[in-house]
C-alpha cells in the first residue's frame, strides 16, 4: 500500500485493484508498475548498497553509549533521546528508546546497531531522461519505485541481522504476511520519526558507520538523505521493544537535551519544534 499511497491511493492491496470507484486506475498503475520494475531490473537501472553495524552498548539515564570494543570503557559515540511526557493512564509507562538498552550500571552486555541502505544509485541519469522527454509520470514512477526497493532492502538486511549477524532470533520463520505486520522481535527506528523526532542524529550515524564511503550515500544540510530512496536507523532487539510517537514535550525535557547534546536552548526548540508542549 506505501506504493499506492504516494500516487494517493487509500485502501488495502489487492483489494484496491477491483474496487468499484479506483480499481480500474489503481489496475493500470499496477500494471504500469511492474512492467517499469522488469525493465529496470533486465536493464540495471539501480544499484542497491548497504553498510550495517552492531556494536556494545548499554543506556545511561536516556542515553545511549556505543562502545569500540567488549571493554565498554569510552564511548564510541553517545547517541541522546527523548522520553515522552504526555499524559497516561496510570500503570502506563512513558517510553524512551534508551530503556530498550540494559543501563550500563546492569552489568549486562548489551548491544545496538546501526543501518543505511539505498537502492537508488544511478537513479539521476533515468529521471533527467523522463524530465527531458517531459515524461513526469515514468519519473514519478521511476522513485515510487526505488523507494519501495529502499524499504525492501531495509527489510531484507533486518531479517539477516536477526537470523545470521546479531543471531538473537535465528529460528526464526515468518510468512510474508506476518513480515509486513512486524510480527518479528526488535525493532529499527530512524532519526526523524516519532520515536526519535531529532534529525540531527543521523550524523552520528554516518560517522559511526562511515556511510558516505561505504555506501554511498550522504546527508544534505538539513539532514535529509541522498539519494532519496534510502532507509537509516537503529537496531534495537529488545524482545518488549515497540514502535510509539514521542509527543509533546515541556521546557524542562527541552533544556536537558540542549545540555547532552551540547546545544543552546534555542538551537534545540529549533530542531525539536513539531514536538515542543509549549510556546518558545
Amino acid at each position: 500500500m506505501p506504493f499506492f499511497n504516494a500516487w494517493e491511493f487509500a485502501g488495502r492491496f489487492p483489494d484496491i485493484l477491483s474496487d468499484p470507484v479506483v480499481g480500474e486506475a489503481a489496475s493500470n498503475l499496477y500494471a504500469d508498475a511492474r512492467r517499469m520494475l522488469k525493465t529496470l531490473i533486465a536493464e540495471r537501472w539501480l544499484r542497491a548498497a548497504a553498510v550495517l553495524g552492531l556494536f556494545p552498548a548499554n543506556s545511561v539515564g536516556d542515553d545511549v553509549e556505543i562502545y569500540a570494543g567488549e571493554a565498554r570503557r569510552e564511548p564510541l559515540v553517545t547517541l541522546n533521546f527523548l522520553r515522552q511526557q504526555k499524559g497516561k493512564p496510570e500503570g502506563q509507562p512513558h517510553a524512551c528508546l534508551a530503556d530498550y538498552v540494559a543501563p550500563a550500571e546492569s552489568g549486562v552486555r548489551d548491544y545496538f546497531g546501526a543501518f543505511a541502505v539505498t537502492a537508488g544509485l544511478g537513479i539521476e541519469e533515468h529521471i533527467v531522461r523522463f524530465e527531458r522527454a517531459h515524461d513526469d509520470y515514468s519519473a514519478i514512477m521511476l522513485k515510487a519505485l526505488a523507494d519501495r526497493l529502499a524499504e525492501a532492502a531495509a527489510e531484507h538486511f533486518h531479517e539477516r541481522v536477526r537470523r545470521e549477524l546479531w543471531g538473537y532470533a535465528a529460528e526464526e520463520s515468518l510468512t510474508n504476511e506476518q513480515l509486513v505486520h512486524e510480527e518479528y522481535r526488535g525493532i529499527r527506528p530512524a532519526p526523524g520519526y516519532p520515536a526519535c523526532p531529532d534529525h540531527t542524529e543521523k550524523a552520528k550515524l554516518w560517522r559511526l558507520l562511515e556511510v558516505e564511503r561505504n555506501a554511498g550515500m550522504r546527508l544534505t544540510d538539513s539532514y535529509a538523505m541522498y539519494p532519496t530512496a534510502a532507509v537509516s536507523g537503529w537496531y534495537i532487539g529488545h524482545p518488549q521493544a515497540r514502535y510509539f510517537a514521542l509527543g509533546k514535550i515541556d521546557r524542562d525535557q527541552v533544556t536537558d537535551y540542549a545540555r547532552r547534546k551540547g546545544w543552546t536552548l534555542e538551537e534545540a526548540q529549533r530542531w525539536l519544534a513539531p514536538n515542543l508542549g509549549y510556546d518558545p
